[in-house]
C-alpha cells in the first residue's frame, strides 16, 4: 500500500487567547445535509480538570473551513471523549463521558499551580451532582441545529455508536467507571441497541482478554464497523497495568452483537491504541490509530476484509522530541467527495503549547 498526504496538518479546533485551551478526543462525521461535523472535548485547562465541554463544529466546504466550536454537553463535571453518530434521515447522536470530582482533585494534587483553580470550581459541585458522574448522550433530530435532553449510558466509547443497515443503532463500549479504575474481573466490552428515547437494551459482551500470566488486561475504547455482508467488525484498547501492553485488538461479531469472536491482538504489545475504523467506498477497511512512542504520531492500517492487516504507515509524526504522558492520539476518519479521506486527531504542535485538533487529508493507492 502507499499512502499520500495531501498537504500540511491544519489546525481545526483551539482557543489560544485563553488558558481553557485545552481540546482532545475527536470524533467526525458527514451530516445528511451534507455538513462535516467534528466533536471533540474542548476548552479544557488540561488532560483532567473540570472543565471540559463536549462541542462541536461544521464544515460546508469539505473541511477547508469550520465554524467555532460549540458546547453541546456541558455538566458541571468534566465531559470526556465526543463521540458521533448520524442515523435516519436527521438524527444524530452525540456522546460523552464524566469522571468523578474526586479523581481530578486526586490528579491536581501533582500540579499545585492549578489546585486551586480547580479545587476552588469543585467545591461549588454537590454530592448529589457528583454522584451523576456518567456516560452521557443526547440527540438531535434535525442534523445537529439543535440537541435534546441528558441521557445516560451504562457504557461509554470514544467514538460513540454505529447505525447498521436494518436501522438499528448499535453502541459497543466499556462499562462506564467516574474514577477511570482498572476494575478486575468487572471492565467489560459490551454492545447495546439504542432505542434512541433514551433507552438501552443490552445484546452481548465481547470477552476479556488475559496476558501470558493470566492477569487480565483492561479491554477499552472500542470503535466498531459494519462490513458488507453485515459482519460487525470491533477494534479496542488493551492496556496492562504496568503498560507493557497497549496495543490494538480485533473482535468480530455475525450477528449484529450478540455474539463475539475471541479477540485477537493485531500489532505489537506497544503498537499504539486506541483506533478508528472507515470502510471506504473501494471497499477498502481503513483503521487509525495513536502512537505512543518515540516518534509520537498517528498511525493507519488496511485490509480487504478484516482478516489480515498492513501496518504502520505514519500520517502525523511529532516534532517534538517528548510529549509527557504520550499526550497524543485518538484519531477518526472520514471519506471526502473526492475519496480521500480525512482523519481528525489532537496532539501538541508546539513545545509547552496546549493540545489542539488537528485534521490531515491524505489518500491511499
Amino acid at each position: 500500500m502507499k499512502i499520500e498526504l495531501l498537504g500540511a496538518p491544519k489546525v481545526i479546533m483551539s482557543n489560544p487567547e485563553s488558558i481553557h485551551n485545552y481540546f482532545a478526543w475527536p470524533s467526525i462525521a458527514r451530516l445528511q445535509n451534507g455538513k462535516i461535523a467534528v466533536v471533540a472535548s474542548g476548552y479544557r485547562i488540561g488532560h483532567i480538570c473540570p472543565f471540559g465541554k463536549a462541542v462541536i463544529a461544521y464544515s460546508e466546504d469539505e473541511g477547508e473551513t469550520y465554524t467555532a466550536p460549540a458546547p453541546v454537553i456541558d455538566t458541571v463535571l468534566d465531559d470526556r471523549d465526543a463521540g458521533i453518530c448520524t442515523f435516519g434521515e436527521s438524527g444524530v447522536v452525540l456522546t460523552s463521558f464524566n469522571v468523578s470530582a474526586a479523581f481530578v482533585r486526586n490528579f491536581h494534587k501533582e500540579h499545585p499551580y492549578r489546585e486551586k483553580y480547580v479545587n476552588a470550581y469543585l467545591d461549588q459541585v454537590s454530592e448529589e451532582e457528583e454522584r451523576k458522574a456518567s456516560s452521557t448522550y443526547r440527540i438531535s433530530r434535525d442534523c445537529g441545529v439543535t440537541f435534546g435532553k441528558l441521557y445516560r449510558s451504562p457504557i461509554t466509547s470514544p467514538h460513540g455508536p454505529l447505525e447498521l443497515k436494518n436501522g438499528t443503532v448499535l453502541w459497543v463500549g466499556r462499562t462506564h467507571n467516574p474514577n477511570d479504575e482498572f476494575l478486575r474481573g468487572r471492565d467489560f466490552i459490551r454492545a447495546y441497541k439504542m432505542d434512541l428515547n433514551g433507552g438501552m437494551e443490552f445484546v452481548g459482551e465481547i470477552e476479556s482478554i488475559y496476558d501470558e500470566e493470566g492477569n487480565q488486561i483492561l479491554s477499552c475504547e472500542p470503535h466498531t464497523v459494519e462490513l458488507a455482508d453485515g459482519r460487525l467488525l470491533c477494534q479496542f484498547r488493551g492496556q496492562s497495568l504496568d503498560n507493557r501492553v497497549f496495543t490494538v485488538y480485533q473482535s468480530e461479531s455475525a450477528d449484529e452483537g450478540k455474539h463475539w469472536t475471541v479477540p485477537r491482538r493485531l500489532l505489537d504489545a506497544r503498537g499504539g491504541a486506541p483506533a478508528h475504523l472507515l470502510r471506504h467506498s473501494s471497499g477498502t477497511l481503513v483503521s487509525v490509530y495513536g502512537y505512543r512512542e518515540a516518534p509520537y504520531g498517528i498511525r493507519t492500517m488496511f485490509s480487504s476484509d478484516g482478516s489480515e492487516w498492513d501496518t504502520g504507515y505514519v500520517l502525523y509524526a511529532s516534532k517534538l522530541g517528548l510529549i509527557p504522558g504520550g499526550d497524543i492520539g485518538y484519531p477518526a476518519s472520514l471519506e471526502l467527495r473526492d475519496g480521500t479521506i480525512l482523519t481528525v486527531f489532537y496532539a501538541h504542535p508546539e513545545e509547552n503549547g496546549p493540545a489542539v485538533i488537528l485534521q490531515q487529508r491524505w489518500r491511499f493507492e
